[in-house]
């Protein structure tokens, strides 16, 4: 394991989200922290919001993988930014079905800090 993860979660309705505050280790790396609970359905929004007091370093990258290693992101978690929050739809992203979730990123640089929202229709 690398780094630390805070996982939260929260349904409105039909959408579940997601919530994995996380602050990364010495290398710049998050990796070993599975969701406690399995989700079912389409990624329909990815969010990431950068810490204002420790941001990450520029172009660091998320994958957020199923329990098969398939990244349901689909890629678009690359080359995020340290300043802005940025956001990704649901046409570039794929689906989970009964898996649990695992936030792994580089890149970040030395204990830095951000939150990364995953809604699930």
């Amino acid at each position: 394991m690398a780094g630390a993860v805070t996982i939260g979660e929260e349904t409105f309705g039909t959408v579940k989200k997601v919530t994995l505050a996380w602050t990364s280790s010495t290398g710049g790396l998050v990796s070993g922290f599975p969701t406690t609970n399995a989700y079912n359905g389409a990624i329909s929004r990815f969010v990431t919001v950068p810490s204002t007091s420790a941001a990450p370093d520029l172009n660091y990258d998320i994958v957020l993988n199923d329990l098969d290693g398939t990244d349901v992101l689909m890629g678009a978690g690359a080359n995020r930014s340290n300043t802005a929050t940025e956001q990704v739809l649901a046409s570039n992203l794929g689906f989970v079905a009964n898996d649990k979730l695992e936030l792994q990123i580089s890149g970040a640089g030395d204990t830095k800090q951000g939150t990364a929202y995953v809604y699930i229709r």
